[in-house]
């Protein structure tokens, strides 16, 4: 195996920041310093770069710049689409489903557990793929409902078809959004032929700064109120000082996305699909069954091209992989971010039906900044772990 110094295999969880984009930023660290909201010289320069900033995004999404809110990230940008928009349209009913990221689930259940919405969960397979049958029935059960399901999920990589559920929300009078942070960056959003209300983006999971996202806000939704309050920024929808430097290299990194995507998926989507056709090749096929992959993501053509979910054999190691991988200087995750170094096991991999508990699930994440001889030094020490005398459970 060749020597490593680290291999960084958690993209998901968050990205290197691309050297162009300090570089783009750096201006705004050091001289341009004045506050966006001063009408002065100073302030004016820094408005003028957060206004370029926004244009850029809307331009790359194909959409106006009035509809651009910049926020501290995905987080905010969830909670922002899913509670103002609930309070400002009095929203009764919400529909999600179980494996949804935390930024979304958790802020449904909390509002659903304080009564302001009444919460459903739409029914999934053992795959992970939502049953659109079950949709559109509690569509048809509860019109002018709040719609929210992510387009690629952070874990095991499946994709939604947006436009199908997009038509379904139109259909019964719902508001559609969708947290689209893992595939912003990574596929092409056209917002003129999309039918959502809201989408979001944060810019570490596409090689930007942390602390920096983004809000779509569909035109005929503009009027929600704002989710944190205090001046007039952001159009009076988002109070507080902007992230000058941040919003600016936001914008840069998705520009830099978007210019180089094709070479990057398919660069990205050759190591993927290296390291599944290694691990089923040399993973032992012994107690709990060969090496297998969750979700859609081994379908490497219709998946999130930046996930690969791993489910290894029942084996005494499993609870200590991911700490065995560390040791081995492989940084990868159990699940998603919010789980990673934590006891707490993955909720998208519970709510999936039919799951082996006793099997092992690490997530490999992959980026441009990978390597091939990454990925045969990670398959190595995977399947070397596993092939260790007496670290294998005999079959019951």
């Amino acid at each position: 195996m060749m020597p490593v110094a680290s291999v960084y295999l958690d993209n998901a969880a968050t990205t290197r920041l691309d050297p162009e984009v300090l570089d783009a930023m750096m201006p705004l660290l050091t001289e341009q310093f004045g506050n966006p909201s001063s009408i002065h010289s100073h302030g004016r320069a820094v408005r003028t770069a957060i206004e370029k900033a926004r244009k850029t995004v809307a331009s790359l999404l194909n959409t106006s710049p009035a509809e651009i809110f910049f926020t501290s990230g995905g987080t905010e940008a969830d909670n922002t689409a899913i509670r103002s928009s609930i309070e400002t349209y009095e929203i009764a009913h919400a529909i999600t489903s179980p494996l949804e990221h935390h930024a979304v689930l958790h802020t449904l259940e909390h509002l659903a557990k304080q009564g302001t919405v009444r919460l459903s969960l739409v029914n999934v397979d053992e795959q992970g793929h939502i049953d659109f049958e079950h949709l559109e029935k509690l569509l048809r059960s509860y019109p002018r409902s709040f719609v929210s399901l992510m387009h690629g999920n952070n874990e095991i990589g499946n994709l939604l078809d947006m436009n199908r559920v997009g038509e379904l929300c139109r259909q019964y009078d719902a508001l559609f959004h969708s947290d689209t942070v893992q595939t912003m960056g990574h596929f092409k959003h056209d917002l003129q032929g999309l039918p959502v209300d809201f989408i979001v983006g944060a810019a570490h999971k596409f090689h930007g700064p942390k602390g920096v996202g983004f809000l779509y806000v569909n035109a005929e939704r503009s009027g929600i109120h704002p989710f944190i309050y205090g001046g007039s920024q952001e159009r009076n929808r988002r109070g507080g000082t902007e992230n000058v430097s941040g919003i600016v290299g936001l914008a840069k990194a998705l520009e830099i996305a978007y210019r180089d995507m094709d070479a990057h998926r398919q660069y990205i989507t050759s190591l993927k699909r290296r390291m599944i056709d290694q691990l089923r090749e040399k993973m032992p096929d012994r107690a709990g069954g060969p090496v297998q992959f969750n979700g859609d993501s081994a379908d490497v053509e219709n998946s999130l091209y930046t996930v690969l979910n791993v489910s290894l054999p029942a084996s005494e190691l499993n609870d200590m992989l991911l700490f065995s991988l560390d040791i081995a200087r492989i940084s990868a995750s159990g699940g998603s971010a919010c789980s990673s170094g934590s006891n707490v096991g993955s909720h998208v991999l519970s709510a999936l039906p039919g799951l082996d508990q006793d099997r092992g699930y690490v997530r490999f994440s992959f980026g441009k900044y990978n390597t091939t001889e990454e990925i045969d030094y990670a398959v190595n020490t995977l399947v070397g772990l596993y092939q260790k005398e007496g670290s294998l459970k005999s079959p019951v």
